[in-house]
């Protein structure tokens, strides 16, 4: 294990100090990569939606008929 120096020069045995670094500097290209996801799943969710709604809709059409 390394000793390591926090930001105001104290003692971090862990050194969780540089690793919550090493994930904040890794943050922003996670988000690009999310950014770049392909539609697939978002065209699912719209399809899935829209058949919901058809078939509420002839269920309710059945009912008042």
């Amino acid at each position: 294990m390394a000793n390591t120096q926090g930001p105001e020069g104290n003692y971090d045995p862990a050194g969780s100090t540089q690793m919550f670094r090493a994930f904040v500097d890794e943050a922003p290209q996670g988000r690009q990569q999310q950014a770049a996801a392909p539609a697939g799943p978002r065209i699912g969710l719209i399809l899935g939606v829209v058949v919901v709604v058809v078939v509420v809709a002839a269920v309710a059409w059945l009912a008042l008929k």
